[in-house]
């Protein structure tokens, strides 16, 4: 009979997510694994086989925490651009910033290399477009558009704030999406 979990294996993913954006995926060893999850390291063979599928597995659960994330977002931000700005700095914290634009970026390589999980990345990526885009144009395709286009802004905007480090995280990164949406989506006065 085998024997019942006594760790969710959400509880367990999410404790070693910490510890793979320590090492980075190639550091992640079934020691270190076992350390941060409070479990041995034969356990997690056991529930996950090898460190690749360790990795892919850890990698998912964050993948399905920021769908829910960005789920609720979407959710709960005003239907304007404002919102939408809203929307993108709720999913990146300022007090995860400097993780995020450091270690984040040793994950971002493997979901990169990884199919499965860059299917997920495709996949969270259209949702946070089409959620952005809604905000941004009542007309689909052009809201497609601008939505991509916003997505991208943020990304770029949180890797040169990590280079030059001007202002605090939040505020560098929602500049640069106010003069964005000053620039590309608000109608221009072409009166004068």
């Amino acid at each position: 009979m085998a024997r019942r979990k006594t760790i969710p294996d959400a509880q367990v993913l999410d404790a070693l997510l910490d510890a793979l954006m320590e090492t980075g995926p190639a550091g992640l060893t079934f020691a270190r694994a076992a350390q941060a999850a409070g479990l041995s390291a034969a356990t997690l063979v056991q529930r996950y086989g090898d460190r690749d599928a360790l990795v892919q597995a850890i990698l998912l659960r964050a993948w399905d925490c920021l769908d829910v994330a960005t789920a609720v977002a979407d959710e709960q931000e005003a239907s304007t651009p404002d919102g939408a700005i809203a929307l993108l700095l709720r999913l990146m914290p300022p007090e995860s910033a400097e993780r995020d634009a450091t270690d984040g970026l040793l994950l971002l390589r493997e979901d990169i290399r990884n199919p499965t999980l860059r299917a997920r990345g495709a996949a969270w990526g259209q949702q946070l477009a089409d959620a952005l885009g809604r905000r941004l144009s009542p007309n689909p395709e052009e809201g497609r558009r601008l939505g991509w286009q916003m997505a991208s802004i943020w990304q770029g905007a949180h890797t040169w704030w990590a280079f030059t480090r001007q202002d605090t995280a939040e505020r560098a990164i929602r500049k640069a999406l106010e003069e964005w949406v000053r620039d590309a989506v608000e109608p221009k006065d072409t009166t004068a």
